[in-house]
């Protein structure tokens, strides 16, 4: 018969989808589950936007062009797989697989099985609640069987908009540039520069991967190179509290090689990693065990030598909380290890009778042949400051500047509009033409001392006043709209940074966006951006989201304390305990969750909050509706932020909104409330008790 032709061809035309993109087939890249590509692209080099993915030992091209063709021919093998019947299915066939084994994805049981009004006849089912239909398929609004609803969501879209009314008070024309550069919890900045390029790093904390990298030439617009922890050779952050990690990384450049040096604050401690491109890739760590301590810095002096300095318990007992001191050390370059005695060269801060708090990351600079030691000092909050000091020599003794701090904003008027606090943590670069500038850490209150965005990245020309570099003075507060740099101004990035943006993520690559991270180290791989093109699929585990496990979570920085961000998710969750959909992530111990799941055996959508030691501390459910998914169309869900008010909302057409609960307290996502050193990310996540 024709139609038993038809059949033959369709399973042949499955088979060979699944050797280009087997369900959970595991790559990766440069060793890594996410990571560097571990070879050129050879689809580039043709003019194909793709690149070479290892699938079980062979390799297929995964590139956007294929992925349409891809789609096609789903389509077609829906529209055959249509004409087909259960009496004429091939002999030996009950039904296909689903993409997980035994559970399948179009099962004959199920809401959207043979017998209903979006599917075909089917040729027999699998025995599990999401198993397959066999030769029975769908003419309903979504014919691509790949993405049928299941317990693994998928997700089509993803999009974050960001609104700051400051910048509507306050826009950039030729010649200037926005602040903050980074916009979003892009805290603790390190800068370097090699010939006409600039080098950014920031600090990560528990999030893998670890130590975002930019690059730039302007010092204004800037792009993602990647992570420079992004093996978990690299990284290990089991059972990290979000603001344990990453601390305070420091990037320099010498004799041809990248040295990025760090502390693991609740694993390892000091170590550093090197590499000759700084996209990548970076070698395994070299720990320093002889540095105790947090926030190291590598100094290369023009004699040859070279130094790291960090922060440090005090040589002898500490006088008071908060008592600190800067040490220094030799490094031989040659054997990558630390020689000869540690040594203090500031303890306390500028003036220990006062009791200064907190000196840390410090960093060297030499400049005709004088020595300037820059540190942050008064903590990372609302008191926080950047102090300097000078010497005739690389190991002391060091003077302090009569005019410290050299960069403050916590004298201010609180109530002034618009205000930046909290600045500090400063690293500095010089351009061609001798000119200085400065990164360095700030925030943006939305009131008070509250902000959910976290600490952002600031630019700053840094003016030499009788032989001493200051940023501001007095009552000079740091500026939202600035000349940018004496550098040829560059086109923006793909990926906006600064001022208010939209940015929208459609998932058609073969990995996910450098902006978008993990709560902690991967152990296995639960994304996939290969099996269903234009698609992400997180697969559902027993990894609960706020118990410092490693959920099925993928999120990125909340940038704007006025901001939304919505999603699309095809779902069907189909046991108790089963849910997926949209957080806003502070901590483990502080978070919304939008999502779907059952509510005695039915579908419905909910909103909880988890806010510290409230309610014995367990989410809460605060908020939830009935939802019918018979349909099997993706449901939009979407988080909107005020600075401190959230609205959650869905949808289960384009732009039909319902609200589920508006205006929820948003402080509960703030620095302030929850503790720690980071800021709110906005993610996807997936959890089942039953995998």
């Amino acid at each position: 018969m024709v139609v038993s032709s038809l059949a033959s061809e369709v399973f042949f035309m499955k088979s060979l989808s699944e050797m280009v993109a087997p369900p959970g087939s595991e790559w990766r890249r440069g060793g890594a589950l996410y990571g560097r590509e571990s070879e050129p692209s050879q689809a580039r080099s043709s003019g194909v936007s793709g690149k070479l993915v290892s699938v079980d030992g062979g390799r297929w091209l995964a590139g956007r062009s294929d992925q349409r063709v891809a789609r096609v021919a789903f389509v077609l093998l829906a529209l055959l797989m249509s004409a087909c019947t259960s009496e004429d299915a091939p002999p030996g066939t009950s039904g296909d697989q689903g993409p997980e084994p035994g559970t399948g994805g179009d099962g004959g049981t199920g809401p959207d099985s043979g017998t209903g009004p979006d599917s075909g006849t089917g040729g027999g089912g699998g025995t599990g609640p999401d198993s397959g239909t066999g030769g029975g398929g769908g003419t309903g609004p979504d014919p691509d069987t790949s993405m049928a609803p299941s317990k693994n969501p998928q997700f089509s879209w993803f999009e974050y908009e960001g609104k700051d009314p400051v910048y509507q008070e306050f826009t950039a024309g030729e010649g200037e540039y926005l602040n903050p550069i980074l916009a979003g919890f892009y805290p603790d900045p390190s800068i370097c520069r090699v010939g006409e390029d600039y080098y950014l790093v920031n600090s990560s904390f528990s999030y893998f991967p670890g130590v975002p990298i930019f690059h730039s030439r302007d010092l204004v617009h800037w792009t993602q190179l990647g992570h420079v922890l992004d093996r978990p050779s690299q990284l290990d952050l089991d059972s990290q509290a979000i603001s344990e990690g990453i601390f305070a990384p420091a990037i320099r450049h010498h004799d041809g090689l990248f040295y990025m040096v760090t502390t693991l604050v609740g694993g390892g401690g000091n170590f550093f990693v090197t590499a000759a491109d700084p996209a990548g890739p970076w070698s395994d760590p070299t720990w320093l065990n002889s540095v105790d301590g947090i926030d190291p810095s590598f100094f290369f002096d023009d004699n040859g030598k070279a130094y790291v300095v960090n922060n440090g318990p005090p040589a002898g007992e500490s006088l008071y909380d908060g008592h600190r001191a800067l040490w220094i050390q030799e490094f031989d370059v040659a054997t990558q290890k630390m020689v000869g005695p540690r040594s203090v060269i500031v303890d306390g801060g500028v003036d220990i009778s006062k009791k200064p708090i907190w000196i840390e990351g410090p960093h060297i600079f030499k400049v005709d042949g004088t020595y300037y030691l820059i540190a942050a000092e008064g903590g990372t909050g609302d008191q926080h400051s950047e102090v300097v000091f000078r010497s005739a020599s690389v190991t002391g003794p060091y003077e302090p500047y009569a005019g410290n701090p050299i960069l403050t904003q916590r004298h201010l008027d609180r109530n002034r509009p618009f205000p930046v606090t909290s600045t500090g943590h400063a690293d500095f670069v010089q351009l061609p033409n001798g000119d200085w500038w400065s990164v360095f850490l700030g925030t943006r209150p939305y009131e008070g001392d509250l902000y959910n965005t976290g600490r952002e990245t600031f630019l700053m020309p840094v003016r030499w006043v009788d032989g001493w570099p200051v940023i501001t003075a007095g009552t000079e507060t740091v500026p939202y709209v600035h000349d940018t740099p004496a550098l040829p101004p560059q086109p923006a990035p793909a990926i906006p940074m600064s001022g208010n943006f939209t940015y929208r993520d459609e998932f058609d690559g073969d990995e996910l966006a450098p902006t978008w991270n993990f709560i902690r180290t991967p152990v296995e791989q639960w994304h996939d951006l290969t099996a269903s093109p234009g698609w992400l699929t997180l697969k559902a585990r027993p990894a609960h989201l706020g118990q410092r496990e490693q959920p099925s979570f993928v999120g990125r920085r909340q940038q704007h304390g006025w901001a939304s961000a919505s999603t699309a998710m095809k779902y069907l969750p189909s046991a108790p305990g089963d849910a997926a959909g949209l957080v806003a992530f502070q901590n483990d111990d502080f978070y919304y969750f939008l999502g779907v799941t059952l509510a005695d055996g039915k579908p419905v959508i909910q909103l909880e909050k988890k806010a510290g030691s409230s309610a014995n501390g367990e989410p809460q459910v605060i908020a939830s509706a009935p939802l019918d998914l018979s349909a099997g169309t993706p449901i939009h869900l979407k988080i909107e932020a005020q600075g401190a008010a959230y609205s959650f909302s869905y949808a289960r057409e384009p732009g039909a909104w319902v609200s589920l609960l508006e205006e929820v307290d948003g402080k509960t996502l703030s620095t302030q409330q929850a503790g720690g050193f980071v800021g709110t990310y906005i993610g996807l996540y997936a959890y089942t008790e039953q995998p």
